[in-house]
């Protein structure tokens, strides 16, 4: 499946939650990952997510297609490549 995701956390925790979904998808923007992922480790994910978000403070979406031709994505301006910045 291919799935975007975004989040809000605390400035606290936002290195750890990007070091966690940087395993699993490509950072696209500040607070946007993107990828195809198997169910399985979508599920590992999350668990790993929720271990270290505050479930009453944070917010992290997971906007889920079964197949990335369905979404079409367009880009205004110049498109990002996080994956080359080192945290």
């Amino acid at each position: 499946m291919f799935v975007i995701v975004t989040y809000d956390v605390n400035e606290k925790r936002v290195n750890k939650v990007r070091k966690i979904l940087k395993k699993y998808f490509t950072w696209v923007q500040n607070s946007v990952f993107e990828g195809e992922i198997t169910y399985g480790k979508l599920e590992k994910c999350k668990r790993e997510l929720f271990s270290v978000i505050e479930k009453d403070e944070d917010s992290v979406y997971f906007y889920e297609m079964e197949y990335k031709i369905v979404c079409n994505k367009k880009i205004l301006g110049q498109e990002k490549n996080y994956d080359s910045v080192i945290l």
